[in-house]
Formats: structure tokens, C-alpha cells, sequence
């Protein structure tokens, strides 16, 4: 299965975030590099991806700017 990145962020705690959003929303989604930044501790200089397979993805950023927007 293919991933596709609709996230990207420096912080583990907002990967998680937004995860935890996808999947609440019935996405299946994937997070990339969280533990190799937990191993390195290079939390400032690697990007941690949130990731859906690419038959959800463009849905998937529909829904995350669609709740951005609301959220403000």
C-alpha cells in the first residue's frame, strides 16, 4: 500500500495530534520518523510525516484544512 505525506511537522506531540484527528474521522492514517527523532533526539532538524494511504489522501487534506479553518 502506498503512503502519501499530508502532514508535516517538527513536534512528535502534533503528529500525534493530527493522527489521533485522521483516525477519529475514519482515515487510516500512518506516522513516519517519529521513532528515529525519539532515537536521535533530533526533534529540531528532522520533519515527522503524517501519512493516509493515497486513495484517502486528497480527502484526507480536504478534512485537515476544513477543521483548521473552523478551528480559528
Amino acid at each position: 500500500m502506498d503512503f502519501v505525506t499530508v502532514h508535516t511537522t517538527f513536534s512528535a506531540a502534533e503528529a500525534q495530534l493530527i493522527r489521533s484527528r485522521l483516525e477519529v474521522a475514519d482515515f487510516h492514517p500512518n506516522v513516519a520518523n517519529e521513532a528515529s527523532v525519539a532515537f536521535a533526539g533530533f526533534s529540531k532538524c528532522t520533519l515527522i510525516h503524517v501519512q493516509v494511504p493515497a486513495a484517502e489522501a486528497a480527502d484526507a487534506r480536504e478534512f485537515l484544512a476544513a477543521t483548521e479553518t473552523s478551528a480559528e
